[in-house]
């Protein structure tokens, strides 16, 4: 019987969201097809548990992306399992010790970058010089990476893709409004973001007061934790908006809740691709959201939603209003976007693109 082929990834994440979420998935459709995973993570990391079916866990015991155990645990993990390649997934200090182990061990390496936050291009040629592909999970990270120096034949786009089958079943619409505390005359608009700077909590607050003169039936449902969860709380105080803003924190049943939402909004000003976007496309919801990063790659403008520019407050709101005052538009873009997801961002045509990729990474 022919060996199986091996992959070690390293995540290092804790929570089950964005990236993590994404290596998941792969990990399922490698393991389907038959290969052998590894992955690299820390102990109490959220991906751990999950992943136990589909892949061989190895925990590290890491406080922060400096943690000296990691790249001793990355080395670790490569002799004793000899992989034939090692994915990278994080950039948590992993991007820096994941490709030049790997290299010192005779192992190809590749990475995936899922962030749109440009980096000195010295240290980024010096960071990738030691993989023998930079996955880009949209055009615009790839051109930030060409500017970056990153050789073009070093670049490859796989974008990220998510389950579209698990957006089917939603929550009765009276468990749904029970759950949120929500009246069956609410406009529910959502946001599904981790709670740091770029990604416009703070641009939604100032958007608000607008929506709620045009709708004073919309209410706001923030998903997500992150740092700056306690100053969105403050700032909703101080803008008496707390009678119509529901925190309800990191969810596991998104896919069932996301279909119940009258509308996505998503401000970021700066988005890698946006996992949540695919999501709510999924799910069928129109989406706002600005021309930031790879947005405008999930969200086409008039076609499964509205583009905003970055940091406009009145187009925001305008914006919003306009697709909360139309339902019969809402649910036209929900349906293109449904079948726009399910024919480019389907785990499936993800995993099959990595899977290439792995083998000509060897022969190359």
């Amino acid at each position: 019987m022919a060996e199986a082929m091996r992959i070690l990834h390293v995540e290092t994440g804790r929570h089950l969201y964005g990236g993590a979420y994404q290596v998941l998935q792969l990990l399922r459709g490698l393991a389907d097809l038959g290969m052998e995973n590894i992955l690299v993570a820390p102990h109490d990391s959220a991906i751990v548990s999950e992943a136990a079916g589909y892949a061989q866990i190895h925990p590290v015991r890491m406080r922060g992306d400096l943690d000296p155990r990691l790249p001793l645990e990355i080395r670790r993990a490569i002799r004793s399992n000899r992989p034939h390649w090692v994915h990278v997934h994080s950039r948590r200090g992993a991007d820096w010790w994941g490709g030049a182990i790997a290299n010192a061990l005779g192992i190809p390496a590749v990475i995936t970058r899922r962030v749109d936050n440009p980096e000195r291009a010295a240290v980024a040629r010096i960071k990738y010089r030691w993989y023998r592909r930079v996955v880009a999970i949209s055009s615009a990270i790839k051109e930030i990476l060409k500017k970056e120096g990153i050789p073009s034949h070093k670049l490859v786009l796989i974008p990220s893709a998510v389950d579209t089958e698990a957006f089917g079943y939603p929550y009765p619409r009276e468990d749904f409004l029970r759950r949120f505390q929500l009246q069956p005359n609410h406009l529910a608009v959502g946001m599904i973001a981790q709670f740091i700077p770029r990604k416009g909590h703070h641009l939604l607050l100032q958007a608000a007061p607008m929506i709620m003169e045009a709708f004073p039936n919309a209410r706001f449902l923030l998903f997500g934790k992150g740092p700056l969860l306690p100053s969105v709380r403050r700032e909703c105080e101080n803008r008496g908006l707390d009678p119509f803003v529901r925190f309800v924190g990191y969810r596991q049943d998104l896919p069932r809740i996301l279909p119940c939402l009258d509308l996505v909004v998503h401000p970021a000003s700066m988005e890698g691709l946006g996992v949540s976007l695919i999501q709510a496309a999924a799910a069928g919801r129109a989406i706002v959201a600005c021309r930031a990063g790879g947005i405008p790659e999930v969200v086409r403008d008039r076609f499964n939603g509205l583009l905003v520019e970055p940091g406009d407050v009145g187009g925001l709101a305008g914006a919003v209003n306009a697709l909360l005052g139309d339902p019969g538009e809402r649910r036209r873009m929900g349906e293109t976007g449904r079948r726009w997801v399910h024919e480019h961002f389907s785990p499936g045509s993800m995993v099959s693109k990595y899977l290439t990729l792995y083998k000509e990474t060897v022969s190359s």
